[in-house]
């Protein structure tokens, strides 16, 4: 598996990233702004790890801003409650009615849309369910469970495992038996060991995409991006930890982070990140009317305010 890197990082990036966070000052001539020597504390999914993608988008930020990124990358329930416990800055995850229980309870604040993939069946060529002649995935699990096909899940809460489970769901089925198996561990791993079993799982494009040299299964049932059901859409957001809660987190920090990430040049380090000649994630922070509005937790002053 070959990664490309592109160089995208435009003159405008700093000052769209000042106007979001609301309190950052100017960046010299070597690309360190004020928060240079600063580290952000950031819990994610291990899709967006598995890929390579992090990586690429922390360098981008750090070679703007000139401030290190501390990735926790784990499920995206593990990634939450991890935020909860005031031990990230801002989290990047992908199962929405996960993040908004996080939004009400008051933990989140400045949530953005920030990019999609889709999820897609995987499993063994032979396709012994025979999921690629189903159409949708409710029927694809149906299929999978009366053949009592291997199945493998991830179990661990997070955003492909609540996906997963909302798939159930809607078939009416309650998985089970020697047929049902959990990992517990994380996208890539998960694609190994189902490679290794010859199963099933349900899994991120992403992360499929850049492994697919490395495993024996094969895409026996496409998502919304190539035509498939709606119901396979992998959204993902981010947000900032509310400081009015947590008082050690960098608000001015995860503020930056957002807006660059959110940006025109952040978006296009999303948009341009291939394996093997493939798009894993689109963007999709940038709208004319961008799902977003400024919110200072009341009674939260920043560092330049304190001083």
């Amino acid at each position: 598996m070959e990664y490309r890197r592109r160089e995208v990082l435009g003159a405008g990036v700093a000052g769209i990233a000042a106007a979001v966070s609301g309190c950052l000052g100017g960046r010299n001539a070597e690309g360190d702004g004020s928060i240079t020597g600063e580290e952000l504390a950031l819990a994610t999914t291990t899709s967006t790890y598995d890929t390579g993608l992090l990586d690429e988008v922390n360098e981008a930020f750090q070679e703007r801003f000139g401030t290190p990124v501390a990735a926790n990358a784990q499920g995206t329930g593990k990634a939450i409650e991890s935020a909860r416990n005031g031990n990230a800055d801002v989290i990047l995850v992908h199962a929405r009615s996960q993040e908004d229980e996080f939004m009400r309870d008051g933990y989140g604040v400045n949530r953005r849309d920030l990019m999609f993939n889709d999820f897609v069946v995987v499993g063994p060529s032979d396709d012994p369910a025979g999921v690629s002649e189903t159409e949708g995935a409710t029927a694809a699990f149906d299929a999978i469970a009366s053949a009592r096909a291997t199945f493998m899940s991830r179990g661990d809460d997070s955003g492909t495992h609540t996906k997963e489970r909302v798939i159930w769901s809607e078939a009416g089925l309650e998985p089970g038996g020697e047929w049902y198996q959990e990992t517990g561990d994380g996208m890539g791993d998960t694609l190994t060991v189902a490679s290794e079993s010859s199963a099933y799982t349900l899994a991120d494009r992403g992360t499929y995409l850049s492994m697919q040299d490395n495993v024996d299964l094969e895409l026996l049932l496409q998502g919304p991006i190539k035509g498939g059901p709606s119901l396979l859409a992998n959204p993902y957001g981010i947000m900032a930890i509310n400081p009015e809660i947590h008082s050690n987190v960098n608000y001015q920090l995860a503020m930056a982070y957002i807006g660059f990430v959110t940006s025109p040049d952040g978006q296009a380090v999303i948009g341009e990140f291939t394996a093997n000649d493939q798009q894993l994630f689109y963007p999709e922070a940038l709208s004319e009317d961008p799902d977003f509005q400024q919110y200072v937790p009341e009674g939260w002053q920043s560092n330049a305010d304190a001083d």
